[in-house]
């Protein structure tokens, strides 16, 4: 993970917001021009967490764009978290993601504190998930399930693996190309939510396409 040092006046924009029982975890895929339009409209189709995903190194445009981001799921009460970046995290108040090159996870709860929600991508690894669950993790993510656009090269999963990791007693996130036409197995073998890059945010209608995975939850 690449270090960054934001202020901390934006603290308390989302204040760590609780994850909920399951859903779209609708992923976002700046940067864009509309993203902040496109994500709305993902939360009006039914999003209940929105990921802010953004690999480049802008770091004033990643700062104000994650701002108001924050502020827009604070108006929905969905949490928004940080994909792979503490300290952006730690200026918003919100959570983080972490994948396997990013902060350890301790140093992430010592920075963000025992509100926040952090999740850990565990790939295909169930020795994975169990360690980040012994350390704290707040959710679990596995995949990718299916041929995914955003990460070709992805390492794949099952839904055994999910059924192995319902033990470990935390929220179980399914990625990798995950549509609402292929999604339900997995649902079915224990993972509370769907996440979703390019299956909402390539959509001609955004609001429509996360309106499709919404109603998967309500069956």
């Amino acid at each position: 993970m690449t270090r960054r040092r934001y202020t901390s006046a934006l603290m308390s924009v989302n204040p760590a917001l609780k994850l909920p029982r399951g859903g779209l975890y609708a992923i976002s895929d700046g940067p864009r021009d509309d993203l902040l339009a496109a994500c709305a409209a993902a939360l009006r189709g039914g999003a209940r967490v929105l990921q802010y995903r953004d690999k480049s190194h802008d770091a004033a445009r990643r700062l104000a764009e994650a701002a108001a981001l924050a502020a827009l799921c604070a108006d929905f009460g969905v949490p928004l978290i940080v994909n792979d970046d503490v300290e952006l995290a730690a200026a918003l108040g919100c959570g983080v993601h972490l994948g396997a090159e990013d902060a350890g996870l301790a140093a992430a709860r010592a920075r963000l504190g025992p509100g926040a929600a952090i999740g850990v991508s565990c790939y295909d690894s169930l020795e994975r998930a169990r360690a980040a669950a012994t350390a704290g993790a707040d959710y679990l993510a596995f995949g990718a399930f299916f041929p995914s656009p955003t990460k070709p090269r992805a390492l794949r999963a099952d839904a055994a693996l999910l059924r192995a990791a319902l033990p470990l007693g935390l929220p179980l996130v399914a990625i990798g190309g995950i549509t609402p036409d292929n999604a339900a197995p997995l649902i079915a073998a224990g993972a509370a939510f769907v996440a979703a890059i390019s299956g909402v945010f390539a959509a001609p209608d955004p609001e429509l396409a996360a309106r499709r995975y919404a109603t998967l939850f309500t069956k």
